[in-house]
C-alpha cells in the first residue's frame, strides 16, 4: 500500500502543474507515464498480495481487520479515480487555451484576441498560491508512508499534516469561490464588447471551476483516505478473533452481523461485467450493472411441456456454468495432465517414460498450460529458452568444477546472480525462474548420482555409474520440449481458448456498456433526483476501470498469438485502451459535475428543463457512437461513419443555451418567480450556466476521445463508402 500511493502523489504534482503553467509538458512526460506504470503494477500487486491475506485473516480469526483492510484498498481505487476525473479536467482546460473560439476577430491584418489565456491567466493569479499550498499538502501525505517496517507494520498517521490539509483545504474554497466570482465579473465586463461571445468566455470559466472542483474532491478523498486508515489503527490496536466464515450454511447478505463471510470470495470483488457467452450473470454478482439480457429459446414457449422445459432450462444453465473459462481452464489441465501421466501406467511406455523422465515433461505441460493461446505461447518460449539457459549452465559448471561441492557453491552462486538479475533489472520472471529451475534439476540430480557411485549415499546399495552431465542435460532439454509441445497442442489444437477473440469481445462488451451509462443522461439524473444522485451507480466507475485493466493483460496476450491473416495490431489496440481509459476519466469527471453539491438551483432546474431535448438527443448520438465501435470490433468488419455527429448535437446544446440567455436577459424577471413552471421567468444568476458549460466541455472530451477510437478501429478494419461493393 505504500508503494501504492506515492506513484499518485507523483501524478497529483505533475497535473497540477500543467494547470498551472497551462502547459501540456507535464501530462506527456516521460516521468507521468513511469508514475502511470509505477501505479499500475504495484495495484495489481496490492490486490493479489490482499488475496493471499485474506486467507491468512481468516485462518486466524482476524475478519475484521482484512474488511478495514479492503477499505483502505478502495479508498486508494477511489483516489486514482478520483485523479482520473481531475487529469480530465486539466486536458479540458488545455484544449481551450490550446484551439480557443474565436470570441474577437481583432483588427483587419491583426491575429485574434486570445481571451482565453487572459482569462485563465487571470484565475491563476488568484488562486496560484492557494492551490500550491493544497498540492504540497496532499503530496506529503501520498509520499509519506503509512505503514511502518515490518514485522508490525504500525500506522502512522501525521496528525499535523491532516490538520495541515483541512486548513488549506478551507482557503482552498474560499479562493476558489472568490477568484470565480472575480472571474465572472471580468466576463461581463468583456461582454459588453460586441465581438466578444459570452457563452465562449463563460466556457472557460467552467473549465476552470471544473478543475478546482475536481482539485477540491481530490483532498476531501485524501481526507477520508486517513479516516479509514484510522479506522484500520483502531480495529488492529483492538482486534479480536472470530470465525464466522466456517458458518457457511448461514446467508451472508443478511442484516445480522454474524453471518457467515465466504472464504474464497474474491478480494478484488465485483467482477460486474460479465462477456457475452462466456457466463451466467447472478443478481449477487451483478450489483451495480444490470444483468445480461438472456437470448430467446424453445423451452421458453408457452406451449411448451413445463417439466420439459424445466429440464432443458437447467441443463442448459448447467451448460453455461461448464462454459466458463475458468472451468475450460482446469478441465483442460486435467485432461491434458491424465493423459500424458497414462503413458507412466501402460506397459509398452513406462520404460520410455522412466527412461526421459516424464515427470519432467509432465511439469512442464502444466506451467505451459495457460488460460489462453497467447499466455501459453508466451509461458512456453520462456521455459523453454529457459530450460536451454539452464541447462547449458549446469554443463558448464560441472565441467568447471568436476563435480566438486565447494566449487558448485560459487557456481551456483553466480548462475542464481545472474538470473536475479535478469528477473529484477529485465523483467524476465518467467525465463530467471524456470532458467534456475533446470540448474538446479540438473546439477543436484548429478551429484545424488555421484554420491552413489561413489559409496557415499547409505540409503542404496546399488551400484551406480558415473553420472553424465550431458545425457543429465539432454534428458531434461528434451522432456522439457515434449511437454511444452503437448501443452501448446492441448492449448492451440485441441480446446483452445483465443486471446484475440476474448479481448475484442470484452472491448465490445465495455463499449457497450459505457454507452448505456452514457446514455442515462448526467444531468437527466441529476434533475430527476434533485441532486441527490449520480449517474453512475455505487462500484460502476471501479468495476469499468478494473475490467479495462484485464483488458489489457488480454492485449499482451493476444500479440503472442499467430494467425495465418496476420500479427495482432497490439499498438492501436493499446492506444484504443488508452482512449477508453481517457473515457473513463471523463464518466468520473462528469460525476463530480453532476453531484457537486446536494441540491440544484431554480435557475439551474429551469436550464435543465429547458435544453432537456437537446442533451437527451446528445447522449443519444454519444451512445450510438460507442454501439457503432462496438460492433465493429466485435464483428471484424469495416467501420461505418456514418453515425449522427455528436458535434453538430453538442453545437445545438450550446445553442440552446445561449438562446435561453437571450430569453432572460431580453425578460426581466417577474417577482413571482420563485413559483413559476415557466422556465422563462426564473431568475437565472451567472453560476448557474457553470453546470451546462461544464457538461458540455467534458461531452466535447468525450466526444474527441471516440473519434480518435474509431479512427483507430476504422485503420484496422477500413470504412465503408459509398462506392464499397459489399454483395458479389
Amino acid at each position: 500500500m505504500n508503494r501504492v500511493s506515492v506513484p499518485l502523489g507523483d501524478m497529483l504534482y505533475m497535473i497540477t502543474g500543467s494547470f498551472l503553467s497551462g502547459s501540456e509538458a507535464g501530462l506527456v512526460s516521460d516521468g507521468f507515464a513511469a508514475a502511470t506504470s509505477h501505479y499500475s503494477k504495484s495495484y495489481t500487486q496490492m490486490m493479489k498480495d490482499m488475496r493471499e491475506a485474506k486467507f491468512e485473516h481468516y485462518f486466524l480469526g482476524h475478519e475484521e481487520i482484512y474488511d478495514h483492510e479492503k477499505s483502505v484498498a478502495r479508498s486508494m481505487e477511489n483516489l486514482a479515480q478520483s485523479l482520473g476525473g481531475l487529469r480530465n479536467a486539466t486536458n479540458t482546460q488545455l484544449e481551450q487555451l490550446k484551439h480557443p473560439k474565436p470570441a474577437s476577430p481583432g483588427e483587419p491584418g491583426q491575429p485574434p484576441v486570445n481571451h482565453a489565456r487572459d482569462l485563465f491567466e487571470l484565475f491563476n493569479s488568484s488562486i496560484s498560491m492557494s492551490m500550491t499550498s493544497l498540492r504540497q499538502n496532499l503530496c506529503r501525505i501520498l509520499h509519506e508512508p503509512q505503514f511502518g517496517r515490518p514485522p508490525s507494520y504500525e500506522i502512522n498517521i501525521d496528525e499535523d499534516l491532516r490538520r495541515n490539509l483541512m486548513d488549506s483545504l478551507d482557503t482552498f474554497n474560499t479562493t476558489r469561490a472568490d477568484a470565480l466570482q472575480g472571474l465572472y465579473d471580468r466576463i461581463e465586463q468583456m461582454a459588453s464588447s460586441p465581438t466578444t461571445t459570452r457563452a465562449n468566455l463563460e466556457e472557460v470559466a467552467a473549465a476552470c471551476g471544473h478543475f478546482t472542483f475536481s482539485l477540491q474532491s481530490f483532498g476531501e478523498e485524501v481526507l477520508q483516505y486517513l479516516d479509514v486508515l484510522d479506522d484500520l489503527e483502531y480495529v488492529i490496536l483492538h482486534k479480536s478473533r472470530s470465525w464466522r466464515w466456517l458458518l457457511f450454511w448461514q446467508d451472508r447478505n443478511a442484516a445480522d452481523n454474524n453471518n457467515a463471510i465466504r472464504m474464497f470470495d474474491s478480494a478484488e470483488a465485483d467482477t460486474l461485467i460479465r462477456t457475452r457467452s462466456r457466463s451466467l450473470s447472478s443478481p449477487e454478482d451483478s450489483r451495480a450493472l444490470p444483468t445480461r439480457v438472456d437470448v430467446a429459446t424453445w423451452y421458453n414457449a408457452p406451449d411448451v411441456n413445463k417439466v420439459l422445459a424445466w429440464f432443458w432450462r437447467n441443463l442448459s444453465a448447467l451448460f453455461k456454468k461448464m462454459a466458463r473459462d475458468e472451468i475450460q481452464f482446469g478441465l483442460k489441465v486435467g485432461i491434458g495432465a491424465a493423459m500424458w501421466a497414462m503413458l507412466a501406467f501402460i506397459s509398452e511406455t513406462r520404460e520410455i517414460y522412466n527412461q526421459w523422465r516424464g515427470e519432467w515433461g509432465l511439469l512442464s505441460f502444466m506451467i505451459v498450460c495457460s488460460m489462453t493461446v497467447g499466455a501459453s505461447n508466451t509461458v512456453g518460449m520462456a521455459r523453454f529458452i529457459g530450460t536451454l539457459f539452464g541447462a547449458l549452465a549446469s554443463v558448464i559448471n560441472w565441467k568447471v568444477s568436476h563435480g566438486y561441492a565447494f566449487a558448485l557453491i560459487f557456481l551456483g552462486w553466480l548462475t542464481s546472480f545472474i538470473n536475479f538479475y535478469i528477473i529484477i533489472q529485465h523483467g524476465k520472471a518467467s525465463l530467471g525462474r524456470i532458467s534456475l529451475l533446470a540448474y538446479n534439476v540438473s546439477t543436484l540430480y548429478a551429484y545424488s548420482m555421484q554420491r552413489k557411485a561413489n559409496g557415499k549415499d547409505s540409503t542404496t546399495d546399488e551400484e551406480v555409474e558415473q553420472p553424465d552431465i550431458v545425457d543429465i542435460a539432454q534428458h531434461r532439454a528434451i522432456a522439457v520440449t515434449a511437454g511444452i509441445i503437448w501443452g501448446l497442442v492441448v492449448c492451440r489444437l485441441i480446446w483452445p481458448i483465443s486471446a484475440r477473440q476474448k479481448f475484442k469481445e470484452s472491448l465490445s462488451v465495455l463499449h457497450l456498456q459505457m454507452g448505456l451509462i452514457w446514455k442515462r443522461g448526467p444531468l437527466a439524473v441529476l434533475y430527476r433526483s434533485e441532486g441527490s444522485q449520480s449517474y453512475l451507480k455505487s462500484g460502476e466507475q471501479a468495476a469499468l476501470q478494473r475490467y479495462a485493466a484485464e483488458l489489457e493483460n488480454l492485449r499482451q496476450a493476444a500479440a503472442s498469438e499467430f494467425e495465418l491473416r496476420g500479427p495482432f495490431p497490439v499498438d492501436v489496440y493499446g492506444r484504443v485502451l488508452r482512449g477508453t481509459d481517457r473515457i473513463l476519466d471523463g464518466f468520473y469527471g462528469m460525476s463530480l459535475v453532476a453531484c457537486r453539491k446536494g441540491h440544484i438551483t431554480e435557475g439551474e432546474r429551469a436550464l435543465l428543463q429547458y435544453t432537456a431535448r437537446e442533451r437527451a438527443i446528445l447522449c443519444d448520438h454519444i451512445c450510438q457512437a460507442f454501439q457503432v465501435v462496438a460492433s465493429s470490433t466485435m464483428l471484424e468488419y469495416p467501420f461505418a461513419d456514418a453515425t449522427p455527429s455528436i458535434v453538430s448535437a453538442r453545437e445545438n446544446l450550446l445553442s440552446k443555451i445561449f438562446q435561453f440567455r437571450k430569453e432572460h436577459s431580453s425578460r426581466p424577471p417577474s417577482h413571482d418567480s420563485e413559483d413559476s413552471d415557466d422556465p422563462a421567468e426564473v431568475l437565472v444568476e451567472e453560476r448557474d450556466y457553470a453546470l451546462l458549460y461544464a457538461y458540455a466541455l467534458v461531452t466535447g472530451q468525450v466526444a474527441d476521445e471516440l473519434r480518435m477510437v474509431g479512427k483507430e478501429i476504422g485503420s484496422v478494419f477500413g470504412v465503408l463508402d459509398e462506392d464499397t461493393r459489399l454483395l458479389q
